[in-house]
């Protein structure tokens, strides 16, 4: 498995001059990598308010599902089942 920090560097942005944290820079990865880019907020606003390690695995198991168009859609659906909605729910409750 790669560091995050690698895949990263291989990977070319658009310069966008509006990111100033690292979760806003994990959440345009992940749009970036699932072909979801018109979504690119909602992969933000889901770095920075759930755990990194359910992130990971929901975007693994997406990558690694054979044979599918919408990655995105897989990548939530698995999001959903690990639980981490469950965590925006919380947040927004306090």
């Amino acid at each position: 498995m790669k560091k995050i920090g690698s895949i990263l560097k291989g990977k070319k942005f658009e310069k966008n001059t509006k990111i100033a944290y690292e979760f806003q820079v994990y959440g345009c990865y992940l749009a970036e990598s699932l072909n979801d880019t018109k979504k690119v907020g909602l992969y933000i606003n889901l770095a920075k308010r759930v755990p990194r390690s359910i992130l990971e695995n929901a975007y693994q198991f997406a990558v690694d599902y054979p044979n599918v168009k919408k990655r995105a859609r897989i990548f939530m659906w698995k999001l959903k089942q690990l639980g981490g909605f469950e965590y925006i729910k919380k947040r927004k409750t306090n």
